[in-house]
């Protein structure tokens, strides 16, 4: 890429595809369904929808706006726009904290990318055929009791996110979301499809969309709209990177609606390929992380076809990763390259080794260094508790302050094709329901 001329998308749909596919990761093929089933069914759901429109939406076009009118990376975005502005170019410290936490995300979400990794080679050998609670258990717990094999599927996992992102804009990430958003829809519905034949998919109907409106507590609310925030890669300098990539003829509202539709129709996909499976062999559905890699093993491993059906799962589970992952690392790189005389490939390998060495310590903290380092927390839960309490929610509720109170009214209105009532309404939510519900989701977190 010439340091003369920003990359741009080569077309509105492979935005769309990357930008969907950087919010579709590990959360959405778990966290979502869970969180739907245990707090209130439909009903969560619709206060999720609500505040992904109010709360998540409006954060990702003031994102997507301010890497687009800069063209360039978070950092320098922002003091641009700043200076423009007339507003402090401290502001750049905004565009910094973004590409810290997708910088420390990176380090230990490539951990859990690597386990995904592992379990797709276990799917290929049969290693879960057969076995016991017990046995599958005992094979998660020698995988994190094990630093040189997760130190393995660690380097595995990020020499292919380097790889992807080295390759630039137009033939590493397009080429990544080309391939991969379509095979992920695929084997989703495949599994889904699979669902439908155990007898079990009413109950999983049932279970992620029969409304318990006793169950939306207070706590259940901040929990929809703290997954509406994070599940679209918000506050992560991501979609700040992505946006200085678009073109000025893309709509950046309509643009939205679509990669919030697409993000919430594979995490619903997901729960309807997942809970049949889970019933239909009599497991618990409130598991956690145990879901994915020991409870879906075990049902994997003593049914019918399950080889294939795990190998197509984890295979769906890695996709989903990679597309988060390769999104994680652009801005780091990004950013490297326009601040540095570094080519692509030269910034993305610095940024990817940075990367890996601190994910070095992440996996260490499961095994020889599980011990608190500071707060009483190791180190990865130290690195996800910083950025998703601390350095996301900041991040997020600076973009549409920023956006909302610094640029100007008009050309922000223009910029969105906003007239009339709907200007009034972007410019109520903006500046006031938005930044108010990021506060919320961050006190209360705290």
């Amino acid at each position: 890429m010439s340091k003369l001329a920003h990359a741009q998308w080569s077309s509105k749909m492979t935005f769309v595809l990357a930008a969907a596919g950087s919010a579709v990761g590990l959360g959405n093929i778990w966290r979502f369904s869970y969180m739907v089933g245990d707090s209130g069914g439909a009903a969560f759901v619709l206060v999720y929808l609500i505040c992904v429109a109010v709360v998540g939406m409006p954060i990702l076009v003031a994102e997507w706006l301010i890497g687009r009118r800069a063209q360039k990376n978070p950092v320098n975005a922002m003091a641009e726009l700043a200076g423009q502005s007339g507003q402090p170019r401290a502001w750049a410290l905004l565009g910094a904290s973004g590409i810290l936490a997708a910088f420390l995300i990176l380090s230990f979400y490539s951990v859990i990318g690597g386990w995904s990794l592992s379990y797709t080679l276990n799917s290929v050998i049969g290693t879960f055929t057969g076995q016991d609670a017990d046995g599958v258990s005992a094979i998660f717990g020698n995988l994190l009791a094990s630093p040189g094999v997760l130190l393995l599927w660690h380097t595995a996992f990020m020499a292919l996110v380097v790889w992807i992102v080295a390759r630039g804009v137009t033939k590493g990430l397009e080429g990544a979301v080309r391939t991969m958003m379509p095979a992920l829809v695929v084997l989703m519905l495949i599994l889904v499809g699979y669902g439908m034949t155990t007898g079990h998919f009413g109950e999983a109907l049932a279970f992620m969309f029969r409304p318990d409106w006793g169950a939306l507590t207070g706590g259940v609310v901040l929990a929809a709209m703290g997954q509406a925030f994070f599940t679209l890669s918000l506050g992560m300098g991501i979609m700040m990177a992505y946006g200085s990539y678009l073109g000025e003829d893309v709509n950046l509202l309509g643009t939205a609606r679509t990669v919030i539709i697409l993000d919430t129709v594979i995490a619903l996909l997901a729960g309807l390929a997942i809970f049949p499976i889970v019933f239909a062999n009599g497991l618990s559905a409130g598991e956690g992380p145990g879901l994915i890699f020991v409870t879906l093993p075990l049902a994997f491993g003593n049914m019918t076809g399950g080889t294939l059906l795990g190998l197509m799962f984890f295979l769906l589970l890695t996709f989903a990763a990679l597309t988060s992952a390769i999104s994680l690392l652009e801005p780091v790189v990004e950013f490297i390259e326009e601040r540095t005389p570094l080519t692509r490939v030269v910034a993305t390998l610095a940024g990817g080794v940075a990367v890996w060495a601190l994910g070095i310590a992440a996996l260490m903290s499961f095994n020889v260094w599980d011990v608190p380092v500071l707060f009483g927390l190791n180190v990865f839960d130290l690195l996800d508790t910083f950025t998703s309490k601390i350095l996301l929610p900041l991040t997020g509720l600076g973009a549409i302050v920023f956006v909302a109170w610094c640029l100007e009214r008009k050309s922000v209105a223009a910029e969105l094709n906003l007239a009339g009532g709907a200007e009034k309404l972007w410019h109520l939510v903006a500046r006031y329901v938005a930044p108010i519900g990021v506060i919320l989701v961050f006190v209360s977190s705290l």
